[in-house]
C-alpha cells in the first residue's frame, strides 16, 4: 500500500515547478495525492528539460530522416550511416544553468553526461566540440566564469581521453546572469551493433552499473527548467559532481559487455538519474519496471527514496540483461572496478513500482509518465522586422581589420584549445582554428569526418527566421569548407522564457528557420536539446539555436585547409555579389568597433548556398584549389586575415569594382568562400550557372594589402589576434 510520507502543500508543488494545473492533472492520473517521491518523479519527468512540454508541437516540425539516417531523435543520440558498415553517433546537449552556478563541475559533467549519450549506444567516442557564450568581459563575473568552464571541460575530456577538435566561445553582456555551455561528442560504431533504450521481455533484471549514488544533482532537472534570480547561490547543491577516470572505465565496460552480448537494452542515467532512465527504458518497451532501492550502491548514509530517485550523481547506466548472462556481465564490471547491481526486473503491467525500506513509494501508470507530460501550444508573437541600418561610421580599412581580429569576439581562442587536448587518439587532421575539426575514421585508410559548431545570436535576435536558416547554413558551409559532404546535424535550442509571447516567437520563427535550411541543404537534425527559461531577473539571453554538424570525406589527402598554401597563387572569391559585399547590418564591424546592434540580419539564399557548396566541394575533391575559407563574422578582410595569419604568408588585393569599400571587405552577405588556386589555375575553373567567381589578387609578401588601405603586416595580425585573450584572462 502506497503510504503518503510527507504533507504534499501548495508550496512544495510549486517548489517542484509543478503549475496548480498540472498538479491536478497528476491527481486525475493516479486518482489520489501523490507520495513525496511520486511528487519529486512528476517533477522530473514532466519538466521542461525532460519532457520538451513547450517544444515538442515544433520539433515534430523539423527534418529527421535522410537516406543515411539510422536512428533520429528520440533515442540518447542520433546515428549516421557512413558506408563501410559504420556509422557516426552523435549529440549536443547544453549544461547551463549548472555551469553558472558551479562552473568547474557544471561544464566537467556537461562534457561526461553527453559523452555518455554517444557510448551508451555502443559507440567509442572520437571527437569532442563546445559551443560557449560568457557575459560581457567587463562584468565582475564573466573572468572567474570562462576561467571555471574551460578548466571543468579540459579537465573531464582530457582526462576521459577523447580530442577536443572545435567550437565556439563569444562574450555578449546579455549572458552576464545566464552563461551557456553546450557540449557535443561523436563516436564511431559498427552500424549493425547499435543499442537502444528499448526494454523488452517480462521478468529480466534490471541492472544498476558504475559509479555509487549520492545526493549530488538531487533536483538537477528541475533547477534546469526554472529562471535565475536572486537566490542562485542556493541552488549550488543541486550541481553533479563528475570523475572522468571512472567514466573512462565506465566506456571500456560498456563496450565490453555490449560485446558479449549481455545487453538488452541500455540508457545512460543523465537527467533525472534512475527516474527518467527506468521510466524511458520500460515506456519505450510498453513494459512496467519494479525498482528496489535497498539494492542500489549508494555512497552516503540515510539516503532517501526522493534523493535516490532525483539524484543526479555521474557515470551511471541502466541496463536490461540476459539473465543467462549474469555472471559474465558482472565479472566485466567488477574487473573495471565498478559497481554491478540487480534493482530490479521488468514487468508486464505497465506500472512504475518503487520499494524502500519495506514501504512501496511509488505506483504510477509508467506510459503516462512519459506519454502524458503536459505539451503546451504556448502562444507567440512574431517578431517584429528590425530598422533599416543607419548611417554607418566611416573607419580606415586598415585600422578596422587590426581591431577586429584583436576584439573580444574576433580574437583567437588559442588560449582556450590549448588547454584541450585536440590531438588524444592520434587521428586529429586539424587542430582548432580552421573551418571545421577533421578526425580520421579509425580502421579505414582514406575516410575522415569533419565537425563544425554555428550560430550568431545577434543575427537570430534580429531576425530568428533567417537567422535560424544561417545557424544551418554556416554550419553546412564550414564543413563543406573542408571538402567534406554534410550528412546530418545537432541542434542545441538556448532561449529564454516561453511563457512570453515575444520569446515563444523567437523560438518558433528560429525553428521554422531552422527546418527550410535543413531541408534545402539535405542536412537532417538527427538529435539535439531544448534549454529554455535561461533568464536572470527578467532578462533573456539571445536566442542561440546553436547547430553542430558532420561531414564526410572520402579521402582526407584531398582535405582543404585555410592557411595560403605558397605565394604567387591567386585568390579567388566565390559566391559574392556584384562589389564582393554588401551587408552591414547586424555586423562585427558594427558590433565589435562602434557598439552599434541594428539593422537586419543577412538574407540567406538556400538555393545559392547549395550551389556554392556542391561547387567548391568539388573544386576541393579534383584538387583544383590549395586552401578555403568561408566568409562568416567580420566579412571578407577577416577571413583574408586568417588565411595569411594560419600561413604567414601575406597577400595583395585591390579595390572592389564598383562596391563601397567597407561593405565590401567587412559585410557579411552569406554562402561566400574564398579560395587560392595556383598561378594561371583560374582559368582552369569550370564555371557554373548562378555563382560568380571573381579574382581578388595574389598571395605574397609578409604583408596583407586591402586596396588603397596601409599594407598591414602580418605579423602585426598575429600579434593582436593572439594577444586579446591571454590579456584579459591574465596570461
Amino acid at each position: 500500500m502506497i503510504r503518503n510520507d510527507i504533507d504534499i502543500t501548495e508550496e512544495l508543488i510549486a517548489s517542484h515547478g509543478l503549475k496548480p494545473d498540472e498538479y491536478r492533472r497528476i491527481l486525475d492520473l493516479i486518482g489520489r495525492e501523490p507520495t513525496f517521491t511520486e511528487l519529486g518523479i512528476f517533477s522530473a519527468m514532466w519538466n521542461e528539460h525532460c519532457s520538451y512540454k513547450s517544444s515538442k508541437k515544433w520539433l515534430r516540425t523539423l527534418p529527421t530522416s535522410g537516406p543515411r539516417v539510422i536512428q533520429g531523435p528520440g533515442e540518447n543520440a542520433g546515428v549516421v550511416d557512413i558506408g563501410d558498415g559504420q556509422a557516426v553517433i552523435f549529440k549536443m546537449e547544453s549544461h547551463n544553468h549548472p555551469s553558472f552556478i558551479e562552473p568547474y563541475q557544471g561544464a566537467a559533467t556537461g562534457v561526461g553526461g553527453i559523452l555518455r549519450d554517444v557510448f551508451t549506444m555502443g559507440a567509442r567516442p572520437i571527437a569532442a566540440m563546445n559551443a560557449l557564450r560568457f557575459g560581457e568581459p567587463e562584468h565582475a563575473k564573466t573572468k572567474h566564469l570562462v576561467s571555471g568552464v574551460v578548466s571543468g571541460v579540459g579537465g573531464y575530456g582530457n582526462s576521459f581521453g577523447v580530442p577536443t577538435v572545435g567550437g565556439e566561445v563569444q562574450f555578449d553582456a546579455r549572458y552576464n546572469g545566464n552563461i551557456l555551455v553546450n557540449a557535443f561528442a561523436a563516436g564511431l560504431a559498427d552500424a549493425d551493433a547499435i543499442f537502444y533504450s528499448k526494454a523488452s521481455g517480462v521478468g529480466l533484471p534490471v541492472v544498476y552499473l558504475g559509479a555509487k549514488t549520492g545526493r549530488d544533482g538531487v533536483g538537477g532537472a528541475t533547477m534546469a527548467s526554472a529562471e535565475f534570480d536572486d537566490s542562485i547561490e542556493e541552488k549550488r547543491p543541486t550541481v553533479q559532481v563528475g570523475d572522468p577516470f571512472t567514466e573512462k572505465c565506465l566506456l571500456e565496460a560498456c563496450l565490453e559487455l555490449m560485446a558479449s552480448g549481455a545487453v538488452i537494452a541500455i540508457q545512460d542515467m543523465g537527467a533525472a538519474g534512475l527516474t527518467c532512465s527506468a521510466v524511458e527504458m520500460g515506456a519505450k518497451g510498453d513494459l512496467g519496471i519494479r525498482l528496489d532501492l535497498d539494492k542500489v550502491p549508494v555512497r552516503e548514509e540515510r539516503m532517501s527514496a526522493y534523493e535516490m530517485m532525483l539524484s543526479e550523481s555521474q557515470e551511471r547506466m541502466l541496463m536490461v540483461l540476459r539473465p543467462e548472462k549474469e555472471a559474465e556481465a558482472e565479472a566485466i564490471f567488477r574487473k573495471w572496478g565498478l559497481d554491478f547491481a540487480i534493482v530490479g526486473e521488468t514487468t508486464d503491467d505497465l506500472r512504475f513500482r518503487v520499494f524502500h525500506q519495506g514501504d512501496e513509494v511509488a505506483n504510477l501508470p509508467i506510459k503516462e509518465l512519459g506519454d502524458e507530460a503536459p505539451e503546451y501550444d504556448r502562444p507567440w508573437l512574431e517578431p517584429k522586422a528590425p530598422a533599416p541600418l543607419a548611417a554607418v561610421p566611416a573607419m580606415d580599412v586598415a585600422d578596422a581589420l587590426v581591431k577586429l581580429v584583436g576584439s573580444p569576439n574576433l580574437s583567437s581562442r588559442r588560449w582556450v584549445w590549448e588547454q584541450y587536448d585536440t590531438l588524444i587518439q592520434g587521428n586529429s587532421l586539424q587542430i582548432p582554428g580552421g573551418d571545421a575539426g577533421v578526425v580520421r575514421v579509425e580502421g579505414h585508410a582514406s575516410k575522415a569526418l569533419a565537425f563544425s559548431s554555428d550560430v550568431n545570436p545577434r543575427y537570430c535576435e534580429a531576425d530568428p527566421f533567417e537567422g535560424g536558416k544561417q545557424a544551418v547554413a554556416e554550419c553546412w558551409r564550414n564543413i563543406t569548407a573542408t571538402g567534406a559532404l554534410p550528412l546530418a546535424a545537432t541542434d542545441n535550442l538556448n532561449f529564454g522564457n516561453p511563457e512570453r509571447p515575444e520569446i515563444m516567437g523567437q523560438f518558433v520563427m528560429a525553428i521554422k528557420g531552422i527546418g527550410e535550411a535543413c531541408r534545402a541543404l539535405d542536412f537532417p537534425i538527427v538529435s539535439g536539446n531544448v534549454s529554455l527559461y535561461n533568464e536572470t531577473n527578467g532578462q533573456g539571453i539571445l536566442p542561440t539555436p546553436t547547430i553542430a554538424g558532420v561531414g564526410l570525406i572520402d579521402d582526407w589527402a584531398k582535405m582543404a585547409k585555410i592557411g595560403f598554401a605558397a605565394e604567387g597563387e591567386e585568390i579567388v572569391l566565390i559566391g559574392a555579389p556584384p562589389g564582393w559585399g554588401t551587408h552591414l547590418g547586424q555586423s562585427a564591424y558594427l558590433r565589435e568597433l562602434h557598439g552599434r546592434h541594428d539593422g537586419p540580419a543577412p538574407h540567406v539564399d538556400l538555393a545559392h548556398e547549395r550551389k556554392a557548396g556542391d561547387f567548391v566541394r568539388g573544386l576541393i575533391r579534383d584538387g583544383h584549389v590549395t586552401a578555403v575559407h568561408d566568409l562568416s563574422d567580420g566579412g571578407l578582410a577577416v577571413a583574408l586575415a586568417e588565411m595569411a595569419m594560419a600561413s604567414g604568408i601575406g597577400a595583395t588585393v585591390g579595390e572592389p569594382d564598383g562596391g563601397e569599400p567597407l561593405a565590401a571587405f567587412f559585410g557579411e552577405d552569406q554562402g561566400r568562400y574564398l579560395v587560392t588556386v595556383r598561378a594561371g589555375g583560374l582559368d582552369g575553373l569550370p564555371r557554373p550557372d548562378g555563382v560568380s567567381i571573381v579574382r581578388l589578387g595574389a598571395t605574397g609578401g609578409s604583408s596583407l594589402k586591402l586596396g588603397n588601405a596601409r599594407a598591414i603586416p602580418v605579423a602585426e595580425l598575429k600579434a593582436a589576434h593572439e594577444g586579446w585573450f591571454a590579456s584579459f584572462m591574465g596570461n
